[in-house]
């Protein structure tokens, strides 16, 4: 028996014309067929995605890394990068220091104190060298209190490192020089003798180019007025010749200074006379030198009471005037407390004054008023 063949009777609606058929280049793809690629062509896509990716993310952190390059130099420039340096790697060779250590710091141990207490609240400034080490520019003081600290302390070793501002290479010796120097114009106790001292030695350096003391003075203290730097330069006729034969040059004082080099200036064989009475004086202190300066600048040849009579008496002292001035100072004899009132002026120190030579002492009474004056 056969198959009966089945026929099924389809009927297709009329939707007009097939559309037509869109043929792509070999390689090209249309939009649906992205949608069925296989998984080495997936993969594919999505490396290439992730290196583009990759690399706008590297171009961003190298754009991120040359800003702060850039900043990291400026501030170092500025001398604003600070960091903890080791005392062993700090010297001090570059700069002539303007101050002298012809005996103990006495304020330093304040400065220990205060060191100790709340740390270091000014950094030193340095400056790197190619061998590894610091050049000290600006601290000098500062660091010597680190080192002493540190050899109190040295088993701990809390004081081992210090704070320091970090310069940038290239700056020039004056500029180094002047960086030392305007820190240095703001303390009160850097006296007229060690900033002639230093201007003599920045002449003398073959380092700079400048060799002339005076010259020296215009480059150091640009910072200080005219009528300082013209004080500087009158001590430096003192220095310049009796730099070696004083021990106690930054006691001088202003009046003092002015008046002893007017007298070399005036009357020769001023020099060797202050070097004969001095020579071979090993156990003088400040107020012994003091006396032999004062003796030649011719103190003595007038009476500072003669000159002082002639003056107007000052008007009475009127009751809204403030009482008192007060204040306190370290010497090598200890703490000394001043009072200043309406005609009195009391000076306490833990000194036995009676024992002093009474000339000697009317000279000291003489001098401080003079000074007021």
């Amino acid at each position: 028996m056969s198959k009966k063949r089945r026929v099924f009777d389809i009927d297709l609606p009329d939707d007009g014309p097939a559309p037509e058929t869109k043929t792509f280049p070999a390689g090209k793809v249309s939009n649906n067929e992205t949608k069925r690629r296989g998984p080495m062509a997936a993969a594919i896509t999505e490396n290439a995605d992730s290196v583009r990716d990759r690399g706008a993310v590297e171009a961003e952190i190298r754009a991120e890394n040359d800003a702060l390059a850039h900043e990291h130099v400026r501030l170092k420039r500025l001398g604003l990068i600070t960091d903890l340096i080791a005392l062993d790697d700090i010297v001090t060779s570059k700069l002539v220091r303007d101050r002298t250590n012809h005996g103990p710091d006495y304020e330093l141990k304040e400065l220990k104190s205060s060191i100790a207490d709340i740390g270091l609240s000014n950094p030193i400034r340095v400056e790197p060298r190619d061998d590894g080490k610091y050049e000290l520019i600006q601290g000098f003081r500062r660091l010597a209190a680190f080192k002493e600290l540190h050899e109190e302390n040295s088993d701990d070793g809390q004081y081992a490192m210090i704070p320091a501002a970090i310069f940038a290479q290239g700056e020039t010796l004056e500029t180094l020089y002047r960086r030392m120097v305007d820190e240095n114009l703001v303390r009160k106790d850097i006296s007229y003798a060690e900033m002639a001292k230093l201007a003599i030695s920045y002449a003398d350096d073959m380092e700079t180019e400048v060799t002339d003391a005076d010259k020296a003075v215009s480059v150091l203290f640009q910072s200080a007025t005219y009528t300082k730097r013209s004080y500087i330069r009158t001590f430096i006729k003192v220095m310049e010749y009796l730099w070696k034969d004083l021990r106690f040059a930054e006691e001088i004082p202003r009046a003092l200074g002015l008046a002893i080099a007017k007298r070399i200036e005036e009357v020769p064989g001023t020099v060797r006379a202050i070097q004969a009475e001095l020579k071979d004086w090993e156990h003088r202190g400040v107020a012994d030198e003091l006396d032999v300066l004062r003796r030649f600048a011719g103190y003595e040849e007038e009476d500072p009471r003669a000159k002082r009579s002639e003056k107007p008496k000052p008007a009475p002292t009127s009751v809204a005037t403030k009482a008192k001035t007060s204040f306190q100072m370290r010497r090598p004899q200890g703490q000394v407390k001043c009072v200043a009132g309406a005609g009195r002026l009391e000076i306490t120190l833990d000194r036995d004054f009676s024992a002093i030579d009474r000339r000697k002492l009317e000279m000291a009474v003489q001098t401080l008023l003079d000074q007021l004056d």
